[in-house]
């Protein structure tokens, strides 16, 4: 408990950081003291995070279905664009002095020469302790000229002319920043929502027979149906995955983030899927935040079989398996290997589905040929694929571990919000060969 305290502090203190540079930068540096746009910066940079917390939160805390809905968009949005926002601002850094030292070199030669001011009364003798005070700020929130011919600080109305270079400096460093980062989560965004892209793969396995050559595998990962994500985007799925005609359909886990009950309709167009040999199915992690055995029964009524540490045997000529995800530990149904594969044929080629590519060193020692996998999103907001290969052995895409070939989909979803910068989302299809032929 002590430790879960401390690390809940580091991650309020960091995400407050982050927050008070986001306004530093973006409601400090680019408005008025006192303004109508500081007040409203200062009130979007509080109510944004708060929003952020209570959509991640807000699930596990009861709060009913819809105003999950209504939370979820603005609060997972941001969590999106604050972090491209920070990137962008800090590469910001190191343009500031660049542009102001070039601005300085372009000031007009007039300013080393002003003109002659005009008469003023002679002002006193000013004390030593005031003139080491601070400059006053002008309206726009810009140090107050300085000198005897200094104007009052009712100045003029603010022309172009008037706006200090750094000011200018900030102010265009940081829209840069806010466009990019919103053309950025933007793009990601439509990615997203546009449904995925089905991409194929082959795999050659040594102990596939002829028979099986050219067998279709459609590989469906990390659909995270939620509060964002519904209905509409089951129906994107199943109709690209019904467009590639596969002989198999294998959805590897984390489909919901939510109970049956919140969520239940939402994947009922599941229930259209079509491939020769039927659709299978595994747990992720994410079932187990939700209900695993509701969503097991679930999927069953759907038509999916659940494949729970077992095995059958394929017509065409192969093994297929499937273990329950490790967060199933938690609950006395983690992976059993031995219970899956332990009295199989090893001359027969096996297929695992398992959601995690963290047991492929389990699924070596138990000699299959190919293991079917998601959970990574490819790291889905880059630069996450950083952090993603520090926990998994394998981000996207094909490997080889020893004699077993490793295959991990970026996944059909997103988790958090929709949005997908660098890993777009897919539906693979792996054609199995045959080298027999």
């Amino acid at each position: 408990m002590v430790v879960f305290l401390l690390v809940l502090v580091v991650v309020l203190a960091l995400l407050g950081g982050v927050h008070w540079y986001v306004w530093r930068r973006l409601v400090r540096d680019v408005t008025a003291p006192g303004g109508l746009p500081r007040r409203l910066g200062t009130a979007i940079v509080v109510v944004l995070p708060l929003l952020s917390l209570a959509a991640l939160v807000s699930a596990r805390a009861g709060v009913p279905f819809r105003l999950q809905q209504v939370i979820a968009w603005p609060g997972q949005m941001w969590l999106a664009v604050l972090l491209y926002l920070v990137l962008a601002l800090v590469v910001g850094e190191a343009v500031r002095p660049l542009l102001r030292a070039r601005l300085a070199r372009r000031a007009p030669a007039a300013t080393a020469a002003p003109a002659p001011a005009p008469v003023v009364p002679e002002a006193a003798p000013v004390p030593a302790a005031a003139a080491a005070e601070p400059r006053a700020e002008t309206a726009v929130g810009t140090p107050a000229p300085e000198g005897p011919g200094a104007p009052a600080a009712a100045a003029a109305p603010e022309t172009p002319a008037d706006v200090s270079r750094r000011l200018f400096v900030s102010r265009v460093v940081g829209g840069t920043a806010a466009a990019v980062a919103l053309g950025t989560v933007g793009y990601g965004t439509y990615g997203v929502l546009r449904g995925p892209r089905v991409k194929r793969v082959t795999v050659p396995l040594a102990k596939l027979p002829r028979a099986a050559h050219g067998y279709r595998i459609a590989v469906v990962s990390d659909v995270h149906l939620g509060p964002i994500l519904g209905r509409a985007h089951t129906q994107r799925i199943v109709d690209a995955v019904n467009s590639a005609q596969p002989d198999l359909i294998a959805v590897v886990g984390d489909l919901v983030d939510g109970t049956v009950e919140n969520l239940g309709s939402a994947a009922e167009p599941l229930a259209r899927l079509r491939a020769r040999h039927g659709s299978f199915f595994v747990t992720g992690n994410h079932e187990y935040f939700s209900g695993a055995d509701a969503w097991v029964d679930h999927v069953r009524e759907l038509g999916l079989r659940p494949l729970r540490n077992e095995r059958l045997e394929i017509a065409a000529g192969f093994d297929l398996a499937g273990v329950d995800d490790v967060a199933g530990e938690s609950e006395g149904r983690g992976p059993d290997f031995v219970r899956a594969l332990g009295d199989r044929d090893r001359a027969r080629a096996a297929v695992l589905l398992a959601h995690q590519p963290i047991v492929v060193h389990d699924a070596v020692r138990h000699g299959v040929d190919l293991q079917l996998s998601g959970h990574t999103h490819g790291g889905q907001l880059w630069p996450g694929n950083l952090l993603a290969e520090l926990a998994n052995p394998t981000v996207a895409g094909l490997e080889r571990y020893g004699d077993t070939q490793l295959y991990v989909s970026r996944g059909a979803g997103a988790w958090g919000p929709p949005v997908r910068v660098g890993a777009p989302s897919d539906i693979t299809v792996v054609q199995l060969a045959s080298k027999q032929v």
